[in-house]
């Protein structure tokens, strides 16, 4: 995708420096053109910022934590400041946690700051996802990109969980022993994981240390990486845009990269970094010293993960006790298997098909650099929405016990209301989502073909009352216009002599016309009329007389 005709000017400020770089090292113009790159100017691309952003302020705050942390679990017994705990035997990693907490000068601010940051990155990339997703973002040539970003979210799933385990208090201890009861269950390499992960027996004596290697060393490795080969992709394939006025598949509408676009990000950094400070200030999170230290035997009533995992907490609360007892020494429990891995499963996976599934199914192997408008795409964006019901009811039933307790509401009848819901929901979604798509649809095609409503009724000779219409301004209309017609294949998919085309043959051709009419079925062309009305007229303010919403 090429640059406007136009390039930006580069500020006279960034001359010298260039200037001394390229007489010292041959980059051509390189860094002119990289600097004169324009970016897209539309407030929902912020929302990888904010990923990126919280990303390097877990960086900064977790390097501060290791200075001070001992991943062991060696058992000391306490004599801190916090008096509460005085005398009680614990493990060195839960030790040095409440020292961070209480005797290391910003050590709390620190430790609450991380456990934001950590919270605000993993919201914010699936937001991100989500806006790619519905706009269609995620097409030719951006496919790699996409599943870059879809290991980045796995990744960081597994790093909350790795880092929410390491102060050793009864909360995490709760998690981790969640945790262990997932790997277990996986058939014949359970134990083995187990023993490998544990060193030993739950608990053993390893967790700790090798949880802390996963967390500060392997993933977050990982995660770099991926982060600048995100980047990289990003910059070389250009930023994808919404559709408007002047903007179309071969060039970029926005604003360069230095000075306009780099400010901006740097007030953006800035303002996160603020808002997450303040966060960890004044809104406690995590108080692990009202919890006390890890013991195998003890639970805290009322327990929760964190956020993003409660989706896993949901779907082993509402499955039923299905387990499968094999000869007389072998049980497969089903009720911890099934809610540990599908729904993961299906979430993932489906996302990671998805872009190559619909293009399959629509043949659209063109190159896309204008997103579409999620009404544009309804049943992409109602699948969207059912994958969302269903990852959110989970996540809702992951409280259950405080939604029973605090609303007096029988335990029992949420577990059923979820086992029903869980199936209901994104059905149900669906409908909905798509039924408004394809209203918004008709809407657009009626404010292209009438104009908008202005209030003014005017009554006709013939004593008929109309109200009158303008024009869409046009900013409105392009952006409207922006929609692309999805490609339907033809009903008989046979030549002349009634030989089917190559990617038409069998039953996986078939199938494929058959879901091409599904995905097209209610494609609303914008030079169709709703109102309804047949060919009665209105009147537009500014212009000649043409079709219009009648008002009796």
């Amino acid at each position: 995708m090429s640059q406007p005709t136009v390039k930006p000017e580069l500020p006279k400020a960034a001359d010298g420096p260039l200037k001394f770089i390229e007489e010292r090292i041959p980059t051509g113009d390189f860094l002119k053109r990289n600097l004169r790159k324009v970016f897209p100017d539309h407030w929902s691309f912020l929302l990888g910022e904010i990923a990126l952003y919280s990303f390097i302020i877990l960086l900064l705050t977790g390097t501060f934590l290791t200075l001070w942390f001992k991943p062991s679990m060696e058992h000391v017994v306490y004599d801190g400041s916090y008096e509460p705990l005085k005398g009680v035997m614990m493990s060195a990693a839960y030790e040095s946690s409440l020292h961070i907490s209480f005797e290391v000068r910003g050590g709390l601010l620190m430790r609450q700051m991380h456990h934001w940051a950590a919270l605000l990155f993993v919201a914010s990339m699936m937001i991100h996802m989500l806006r790619v997703f519905f706009t269609g973002a995620y097409r030719k040539p951006r496919e790699l990109n996409w599943l870059i970003g879809l290991g980045l979210l796995t990744l960081a799933l597994f790093e909350g969980l790795t880092g929410y385990s390491l102060p050793d208090d009864l909360l995490s201890g709760a998690g981790l022993r969640i945790t262990q009861g997932v790997i277990v269950s996986l058939p014949l390499v359970g134990t083995y994981i187990q023993f490998f992960l544990f060193g030993g027996e739950y608990p053993g004596e390893d967790i700790i240390s090798r949880f802390f290697t996963i967390h500060i060393l392997l993933i977050p490795g990982i995660l770099l990486g991926l982060v600048t080969a995100h980047l990289i992709l990003m910059w070389v394939q250009k930023h994808t845009q919404m559709p408007g006025k002047g903007r179309t598949e071969k060039n970029v509408v926005g604003a360069p990269f230095y000075p306009a676009f780099m400010a901006k990000g740097g007030a953006f950094f800035l303002f996160t970094f603020g808002v997450i400070a303040l966060l960890g200030a004044f809104f406690q999170i995590n108080p692990i010293w009202a919890f006390g230290p890890y013991t195998p035997a003890d639970i805290s009533a009322g327990s929760q993960p964190d956020w993003y995992m409660g989706f896993l907490e949901g779907s082993l609360r509402i499955m039923v006790p299905w387990e499968i007892n094999i000869a007389s020494d072998y049980t497969l429990p089903l009720s911890v298997l099934i809610p540990a891995l599908v729904p993961l499963g299906l979430i993932f996976t489906g996302l990671g098909v998805y872009p190559f599934v619909e293009r399959w199914i629509t043949g659209d192997n063109r190159e896309h650099h204008l997103c579409d408008r999620p009404r544009n795409a309804p049943v992409r964006t109602s699948i969207g929405m059912a994958g969302v019901t269903f990852y959110g009811l989970l996540w809702l039933l992951g409280a259950n016990d405080e939604i029973a307790a605090n609303f007096h509401i029988s335990l029992n009848a949420t577990t059923y209301f979820g086992r029903v819901m869980i199936f209901l929901g994104p059905v149900l979604a669906y409908i909905i989502t798509y039924r408004i798509c394809i209203g918004l649809q008709r809407r657009d095609a009626d404010v292209i073909g009438h104009g908008v409503e202005t209030g003014v009724i005017k009554r006709l000779p013939n004593g008929e009352f109309i109200e009158v219409h303008a024009p869409a301004s046009e900013p409105m209309a392009e952006h409207i216009k922006g929609k692309k017609e999805i490609q339907r294949f033809p009903d008989t998919t046979a030549d002349e002599g009634g030989v089917p085309a190559p990617g038409m043959r069998g039953l996986m051709g078939k199938m494929r016309v058959k879901l091409n009419h599904a995905y097209t079925a209610d494609d609303v062309p914008l030079e169709e009329h709703h109102d309804g009305h047949g060919e009665q007229h209105g009147e537009v303010l500014a212009g000649e007389p043409q079709k219009g919403i009648t008002r009796h």
